[in-house]
């Protein structure tokens, strides 16, 4: 099951009337095509991954928590 926008659903019931066909077989021939289109090739810069870093924060005593991270917990629940 897909779901799309109010619009995208629009434009494809429209496309799929005019052309005489289910919207079903419609959306199956446009991601035939886009799987079988290649992949645009594009640079990786580190501004492109804008998450990264975005969540940082101060770990003080409990650094690093990937690690300590049941310690840290205990210590929030007890405050």
């Amino acid at each position: 099951m897909i779901q799309f926008d109010e619009d995208t659903y629009r434009k494809l019931r429209q496309r799929a009337f005019r052309q005489e066909r289910s919207l079903s077989s419609l959306v199956r021939e446009f991601v035939e095509d886009g799987l079988e289109a290649p992949a645009p090739k594009r640079a990786r810069r580190l501004r492109d991954f804008s998450s990264i870093a975005a969540g940082r924060s101060r770990q003080r005593h409990s650094a690093p928590v990937s690690e300590r991270h049941d310690d840290a917990l205990a210590t929030a629940f007890k405050k």
